[in-house]
This record gives structure tokens, sequence and C-alpha cells, in this order.
């Protein structure tokens, strides 16, 4: 093994090969695989001398001991960075990452473009109605399709919360498209901002609710954003309004949900994510017929995968070479880091 060597490691799989490839391009780069039910001697001995940490962003596929907690932090006394494999990172705690002075990246804004395609292939097939006419003529029955009468997207307003990397693709695909009206709901960012994203400010979620037709989640699961779309929120939505999800599940309360679809308070929904993943064969919103499904792979897509992938490892080689990440996630950790960074890998990343 080559001198000053840093090790990586990940769980299970990454996005794609390429992020070995690349990686495999450096001598001084090394990188261990476990599994969920790795022997523990043989996770010790990886966790014990690891620095970086390619770490999954599902937690269902993920063991809850690799998760990046305080209890998997103190088994990795040499560890700098968590890196996700994708934009989410439900997988991280930032504050426990921050206690310890490691820091913590996504890559954010690699699968932007297939989330973004999924929310129009969703918006889509709502408005058009298509699940309903392909489950009716599959199923053999007599059927009327003047019963199946959908709406054009033409000129309609879409209500976007989160307008980052795939919020804002969603914004220039509906303009651009669909010459749609494009409300935005993100209190960090600026109506100059918002307006150069191709989308108008609003100043409370409710006032969106109100005005959309469409409204589509792409901001990511925080303690913030937990249940933010509720009953309250269900029921400012119009009724012939249509919700959907490629975000992260628990940003909407799956109760309220259902309830709001029982009451007719809102036209359908198209659910890409889910509080449990895969949810459950009997869960209450696979009943409807106006619910499009998947069990998340807006993201999985080929190029998202290769891009992710590419990403995830030419930020982690900056890392490793010292160089500040441009999608940091706790960016207060920044001075411990350096600190921590010095004592373990005998240099100091740039200020």
């Amino acid at each position: 093994m080559a001198p000053n060597t840093k090790r990586v490691f990940y769980v299970n799989a990454l996005s794609h090969p390429v992020y070995l490839e690349i990686l495999a391009k450096r001598p001084d780069i090394h990188v261990d695989k476990l599994v969920n039910d790795s022997p523990d001697d043989e996770a010790e001995r990886v966790l014990s001398q690891a620095h970086a940490f390619q770490i999954g962003s599902s937690r269902q596929e993920l063991a809850m001991k690799y998760q990046g907690y305080t209890p998997l932090l103190e088994r990795c006394p040499n560890l700098v960075v968590l890196s996700t494999n994708g934009a989410g990172f439900d997988t991280v705690n930032l504050e426990d990452a921050t206690k310890a002075g490691v820091i913590a990246v996504n890559q954010a804004g690699g699968n932007k473009e297939g989330v973004a395609e999924h929310v129009m292939a969703m918006m889509l097939s709502l408005s058009k109605r298509i699940m309903l006419t392909d489950h009716a003529m599959r199923t053999g029955g007599s059927y009327n399709r003047r019963d199946f009468m959908g709406d054009d997207v033409l000129g309609r307003t879409i209500g976007i919360i989160g307008l980052g990397n795939v919020g804002s693709r969603v914004a220039e695909l509906c303009r651009g498209l669909f010459q749609m009206r494009v409300l935005a709901f993100d209190p960090y960012l600026t109506a100059d901002v918002m307006r150069a994203r191709g989308a108008e400010k609003v100043a409370t979620l409710q006032e969106m609710l109100r005005q959309a037709d469409y409204v589509s989640i792409n901001c990511p699961h925080t303690r913030e954003t937990r249940g933010m779309m509720g009953a309250a929120a269900f029921a400012a939505m119009q009724p012939h309004a249509y919700f959907i999800t490629t975000a992260r599940g628990g940003i909407h309360d799956e109760a309220a949900l259902a309830e709001a679809l029982t009451k007719k308070q809102i036209a359908g929904a198209g659910l890409d994510v889910w509080e449990d993943e895969p949810p459950p064969t009997g869960h209450p919103l696979l009943s409807f017929d106006n619910v499009l499904v998947s069990p998340h792979t807006a993201g999985i897509t080929r190029q998202s995968r290769h891009n992710i992938a590419k990403i995830a490892a030419e930020q982690m080689l900056d890392i490793l070479d010292g160089k500040k990440p441009p999608r940091l996630l706790n960016p207060e950790v920044w001075p411990a880091y350096q600190d921590r960074f010095q004592r373990i890998l005998g240099f100091r990343p740039e200020a």
C-alpha cells in the first residue's frame, strides 16, 4: 500500500462503477467494501482505519449501525467525511457529524434531470388520466372514453416547494414546454434569485397552495420540512389540483393525504417516495385509482446514476486533497474539521 494512503469505504453498493474507476487512478486511495451483515471483526478493522465513508442515502437499505450517527462515528476515530450516494442525506445526522468534527457532503444536482423529468411524467399522466385508461383497457370491461376526460397542462400554474437543483429544472421545463406560471416557496431564497431560476416567490406555503394547479415537493427532508404537507396544507389546495412528490417520504403526512383524497379535497397525487420504502402492499394510498405511484425511482436513470457517482468520486478526491467541497452540508464545522483533518492526515485543508 502506498505511503500516506487515504482509506475510503462503502456499504452494500455504489451508484455506478465509475466511482471506483475514478478512485482507482489514484495510488494513494484504498477502497474497502462492507455489507450490512459483514462480520464484526472485519467491519471493525475497516471502520477503525477509514478516513471517508461513501454512505448510502436510503434509510431502509442501510443497516442502522452503518448510518451516520454518533454510534458509527465513535467507531471511526480517523473519519473526516461522510459523503452520501445521492442528493438526499437521510442516513446522516448533521448535528452528530458536526459535533464529531466530520464534514458531510451530498451529490446535489447529479440526478436533477432524472427527477425533474419524473415530475413532468407524473404531472402529464395525472392530467391526461393515463393510468386510468390503461387499467380500464387491460381489465377488459366496458367503458366510455369520455369518462376519462383530462386536462391540458398549457398555461396552468405549478407550485414548487424547494427551488434547488431539481426544483429549478422543473421550473425551467414547465415554463419552456407549457408556458406555465411557476410559483415557488423556499424561505432561503430571495425573490431575485427565484426570478433568475424562473419562478415567482410566494411569502407563505398556504398562499402558494391556494393558487397552484399542481404542487411539486422538491426540498430535502429535514426537521423543518418533516410533516410540512399535512391536513391543513392539503385542505388549502384547490379541488382540481394534483400533489406530486419526488423528494423524500416524511415531508408529506401519508394519513392526511389519504384523508384529503377520500374527501376529494384534491384531484389526485403522484408519489415516488414513502415513509417506509417500499410501502406495504396494503398501504391505504395504493387503493386510490387517482394516485400514481413509483418506488423511489425518479432519480434512478442510467445517466443520473453515472452523474452522481462521478460527482461523488471527484468531490471525494478534492476533500482528501484538502480542498473545500462545493456541496458541504454542515459548513459550521469547518474550523473543527480543519483541526481534525490535520491531526489525522498530517496537513491542513484550505481556509
